[in-house]
């Protein structure tokens, strides 16, 4: 299970001093809500040796801010007037992570904002099969459950895919659950979240938490707290905006897994993936527990058998939702 985490220290887990630089990370949208805190996280990471940000404005100006932070590594921010700068913001890139699209509003799903965000993802995850096919991808842009379908698709059709290689970023779900145990045990606990990034497809395995014991309302309560967690940002922004900040910090946390993958170390991780784990179902697409190495995925681990029924309740309930946003995904680089 992973560490707790001390968030003053730079928020992105555990970042120690001394570490060896050692990657380019592209973030796409890094202009937007959360590309900037996560660039801002990426920058003061030891392990990372180059950001590469692009977004369609405003880049340079987020590049020459978080550049100043006082860490060894560099910055540059590309837009889509600069030529070839998408080309310059991916080549060499060994993690591009893709936070670009239009965020949620009061009343809007994760699917409506299927639309505009499966062109984008489309559109970026294009460039980076061409321009640099070995990176990881690591999808933040919604609604997930269709976007990684989508650069699967999309790498499917350049030649160059490889399912170790694409994430679907889920760890808010993970950060959220924790946070909101943790109002209840009084310490920041570790919860697992499988299935997948939306309302009923995500599923806190209470269950795995050793010692913790939860009454019947208790546990629907957190659990529909942790469905539904983005709600409570959306409506408390009014208007203005969804989860960004918490997002950021999601991300730059999945992201530094990788980074420590690469370097060496043996990571437990949960992300949405391509996975054989309910073929049977029809299903290619679940967010489970990964172990991961240098190259991505080295091992997709099975869901515990000493989840509770109720758990194996929520996954059979979820995989109808995951089949359908899967089926919109692949649909939808099928269609163009």
């Amino acid at each position: 299970m992973f560490a707790t985490r001390n968030a003053i220290k730079v928020a992105a887990r555990s970042f120690s001093t001394g570490v060896p630089l050692q990657s380019k990370v592209a973030v796409l949208g890094a202009a937007g809500g959360i590309g900037q805190p996560l660039s801002l996280l990426l920058k003061a990471n030891p392990r990372v040796t180059s950001l590469g940000l692009y977004d369609i404005v405003n880049t340079p100006g987020v590049a020459a801010d978080v550049g100043h932070v006082n860490t060894l590594s560099e910055v540059n921010g590309y837009t889509a007037k600069d030529k070839d700068g998408l080309e310059k913001a991916l080549k060499g890139a060994e993690l591009v992570v893709i936070p670009a699209g239009v965020p949620r509003k009061p009343g809007m799903t994760r699917d409506d904002l299927f639309n505009t965000n499966a062109s984008i993802v489309r559109d970026l995850t294009q460039a980076c099969a061409k321009f640099c096919p070995e990176a990881k991808l690591l999808i933040i842009s919604n609604p997930v459950n269709s976007t990684v379908p989508i650069a699967t698709e999309v790498f499917k059709k350049a030649g160059v895919y490889d399912p170790k290689r694409i994430f679907g970023v889920t760890s808010l779900d993970l950060v959220r659950a924790s946070r909101f145990i943790g109002d209840k045990v009084g310490k920041i606990t570790d919860v697992p979240v499988v299935g997948g990034h939306a309302g009923v497809t995500i599923i806190p395995l209470f269950s795995q938490v050793k010692g913790l014991e939860l009454s019947k309302e208790e546990r629907d309560s957190l659990t529909h707290r942790v469905q539904f967690g983005g709600d409570e940002v959306v409506k408390a922004k009014d208007g203005t905006g969804s989860a960004t900040l918490s997002m950021a910090y999601a991300g730059a946390r999945f992201a530094d897994s990788l980074l420590r993958a690469g370097a060496g170390e043996e990571v437990l991780e949960w992300a949405f993936i391509r996975t054989s784990l309910f073929e049977k179902e029809g299903l290619d697409f679940f967010s489970t527990y990964i172990k991961l190495d240098k190259n991505g995925v080295k091992e997709i681990l099975p869901l515990p058998e000493s989840i509770s029924e109720y758990e194996k309740e929520l996954v059979q309930k979820a995989i109808p939702e995951l089949k359908k946003s899967e089926t919109k995904g692949t649909s939808f680089v099928a269609s163009k």
